[in-house]
């Protein structure tokens, strides 16, 4: 048997795939979930081979949800989100229904998954994944963190500033560090420009976190932080942050 999972908030459209997928006997549905944050819980329990997982969420959304996932499903999105954005993703080996959507959409999805579900997601579909995932208004204003079985929303408000850390970025905050795999320049990308400055490769700080400036020797600089630290500015950096502040 194929394991299933519907995540969405809406019980209704829950209710259609439930009965789109009685065509289907060789797939149960273990679970159905109402938010992003049930939905990890079970897909930690069921390893399911296969996800519908709606966008558009309370608490969080599906991108930030699959975040969360350490070995992601097949994934079928069942959502309202803008059709032109989901244009974006029809290279990728997953597959978009726009709702409402018909038995016969919803027949030509499964059969595109059970076709390619032996196939990893292509390295450019999950970068566009991460696109698109930058351009919803909750990725700027939050971060969703997993810490063991938990999950943390960290306001912006919050971080002190961000490291490059491997093939994570380390999140410094008012009560600790957490780690998100994500990129550097995904985060210059998303963080709105008039509070978080990139000042080095391995650096984004808070502005609302910055003292002063210090020189050093050899015409380099470093920012001092509210809580002491101190971070390096590279020559980009200290003239972005300059601009920035208006000096």
């Amino acid at each position: 048997m194929i394991k299933c999972l519907v995540i969405d908030d809406e019980p209704l459209a829950r209710s259609i795939v439930c009965e789109y997928l009685q065509k289907y006997p060789e797939v149960e549905m273990v679970q159905e979930c109402n938010n992003g944050f049930e939905g990890v819980k079970a897909i930690m329990q069921h390893q399911p081979e296969l996800v519908f997982l709606d966008i558009q969420m309370p608490k969080i959304n599906g991108f930030e949800m699959l975040e969360l996932v350490e070995s992601v499903p097949g994934v079928i999105f069942t959502t309202a989100f803008d059709e032109y954005a989901i244009k974006a993703f029809e290279t990728n080996a997953v597959d978009y229904l726009l709702k409402p959507f018909t038995q016969e959409r919803f027949d030509a999805a499964m059969k595109k998954w059970l076709q390619q579900k032996k196939q990893p997601v292509p390295e450019a579909g999950v970068k566009q994944l991460e696109e698109v995932s930058a351009k919803q208004p909750e990725e700027q204003v939050r971060i969703v963190v997993r810490v063991n079985n938990d999950i943390r929303i960290i306001p912006v408000q919050d971080i002190l500033y961000l490291e490059a850390y491997d093939d994570y970025v380390k999140i410094h905050t008012t009560y600790g560090c957490f780690l998100k795999k994500k990129t550097m320049g995904y985060y210059e990308k998303t963080l709105e420009g008039n509070q978080f400055v990139r000042v080095h490769r391995s650096f984004i700080l808070a502005l609302s976190q910055l003292t002063r400036i210090e020189p050093l020797e050899k015409e380099t600089h470093v920012a001092l932080l509210r809580n002491g630290t101190r971070i390096p500015l590279s020559k980009n950096g200290y003239t972005r942050l300059k601009s920035v502040l208006g000096i």
